[in-house]
């Protein structure tokens, strides 16, 4: 009995053998958040698997790694983020890795011109409270510069070329479809971007609010004129100066849409536009509904384009 099963046994001690040498399954590229993880895998397809560390509806406001984390992080070859301003939850995990596996992508001195300063001392004034002010300096956006840099095709450009770079150093081998990839990409976006300011073109001019200051590089890219936004950061509620502000901008037809995003759907946007014939619309700073792929950075920026006009547009 023991003889005829044998070859099946020296199959299974070969098998176990050939996994052993096996690399341990991981992901080759962890980006923080979901925009970033677009543009990876537009230049890691077909060659490597890219994650995300932010599950969907997670805000990156307020994350904290969970041990799992720690161990993708620990297990990628590259980690693609924004920069301790807006990830507060990274660089005590990317110190404890080699510097070569860390893309920082707000420290590239090719991103570094095109950052755009985060605007917002001035409404330290009009909020409320000792605690909110306290709060805002410790947040991200108080920082010099806004740092939702997925919203700029510009600074996407660069990333996606950053990255490419990356990898060719990481899989040689791989260079011909790294490249073609690349070229690929800058395609995509280039179409995407006459497309888009021929939809957004029609609506400039025309004011609106939205729920967070996420989208200014977006904006200023496709010349948007946005009269403000209700908080800086979607963890804390406006204070009442805020809202009344608001209030009376909407009251006198200074907007005409206001925008919620899909995980801060707050009260206080309804409470606010009510009465008025302001048009509510929502935004998606993170593409929640779209999978990393090839073309998903692209179909996430037309997304966010189709969401601006169908709520500027109206009649």
């Amino acid at each position: 009995m023991l003889h005829k099963n044998r070859p099946l046994l020296s199959m299974l001690i070969l098998a176990g053998f050939a996994a052993s040498l096996a690399p341990a399954a991981h992901a080759a590229v962890v980006t923080s958040v979901k925009p970033l993880g677009f543009i990876a895998a537009a230049i890691a397809d077909g060659v490597t698997p890219v994650e995300v560390l932010l599950p969907d509806g997670t805000s990156e406001h307020d994350y904290s790694l969970r041990p799992s984390d720690v161990k993708r992080l620990q297990g990628a070859d590259l980690i693609v983020w924004v920069g301790p301003e807006m990830e507060a939850f990274m660089p005590k995990a990317v110190a404890q890795l080699p510097p070569e596996k860390s893309l920082e992508l707000s420290a590239l001195p090719a991103v570094k011109p095109l950052l755009i300063k985060g605007g917002d001392e001035e409404e330290h004034d009009h909020e409320e409270g000792e605690e909110a002010h306290d709060h805002d300096h410790e947040h991200h956006h108080h920082g010099e510069y806004n740092m939702h840099l997925w919203m700029s095709p510009e600074i996407a450009r660069q990333s996606a070329v950053a990255i490419h770079q990356k990898l060719l150093e990481l899989m040689p081998q791989s260079r011909d479809k790294l490249d073609a990839n690349l070229h690929h990409f800058e395609a995509e976006l280039a179409s995407a971007d006459t497309q888009i300011a021929s939809q957004l073109g029609p609506v400039q001019g025309k004011g609106y609010f939205v729920f967070h200051d996420a989208y200014s590089y977006f904006e200023k890219h496709f010349g948007l004129t946005p009269a403000g936004h209700f908080t800086v950061n979607p963890e804390i509620q406006p204070g009442a100066q805020r809202l009344h502000h608001i209030r009376t901008e909407l009251v006198e037809h200074k907007a005409v849409c206001v925008f919620a995003e899909p995980q801060f759907r707050p009260a206080v946007i309804d409470a606010v536009a009510r009465g008025t014939r302001v048009r509510k619309g929502t935004l998606d700073p993170l593409g929640t509904n779209i999978t990393p792929s090839k073309d998903s950075y692209v179909k996430f920026l037309s997304q966010l384009s189709s969401q601006y006009a169908s709520c500027l547009k109206g009649d």
